[in-house]
């Protein structure tokens, strides 16, 4: 896999490479996988990619393996015990708003049926292909993640900014942001027409 025409922005990281190459812009359809990266997003704000991937086994284990029902039940004690925990991110702001999100995301599920309908809704069920040449073309947020965005605070979550709103697109695949010259973009356009 040496040889691939790959995104640059994993550089030489091996862990940045085999997320880039096995999960990023793949279209994700599975709650608590959603919820896993909603969850991971909201604590990268301000924060690399790189220095949550680092972390994400870590995370996993923190948060009961990104179980929005049992994260929603973390109580001050639980809370207090993520503070300690070196593992992870301990900024009790978003930790907090991890419990705040698994709530909210339950009660979407209970009016969508899943979160999967709610949010892939916003693309029409199909996730956007864009033809991006260079990292400088990327944006960081747009007119739709300022609309899920909006939707979601309105929803009572927190930490979901249009950045991070746009990251879980990413992520999940609503968008495909792979660069043309890369070989997943063709791989996950063949996928998704």
């Amino acid at each position: 896999m040496k040889n691939l025409t790959r995104c640059p922005w994993p550089k030489d990281d091996e862990l940045m490479i085999k997320y880039h190459d096995e999960e990023w812009g793949v279209p994700v359809h599975n709650d608590r996988k959603l919820f896993e990266f909603l969850l991971l997003e909201g604590f990268q704000a301000g924060l690399s990619w790189r220095t949550i991937l680092h972390k994400r086994k870590n995370f996993r284990k923190a948060f009961d393996n990104f179980d929005f029902n049992k994260i929603a039940e973390y109580d001050k004690r639980k809370i207090n015990s993520l503070m300690k925990d070196e593992g992870i991110i301990r900024n009790k702001l978003k930790i907090q708003a991890a419990v705040t999100n698994a709530k909210a995301f339950i009660q979407i599920r209970k009016e969508f049926g899943t979160f999967d309908k709610y949010i892939w809704s916003f693309v029409n069920y199909k996730p956007i292909i864009n033809k991006f040449k260079s990292l400088e073309e990327l944006p960081a947020r747009t007119e739709l993640s300022d609309k899920i965005s909006d939707d979601l605070k309105k929803l009572g979550f927190k930490f979901v900014g249009s950045t991070v709103i746009y990251a879980h697109m990413q992520a999940t695949g609503m968008v495909n942001d792979h660069l043309v010259s890369c070989y997943r973009y063709k791989k996950l356009n063949r996928k998704t027409l």
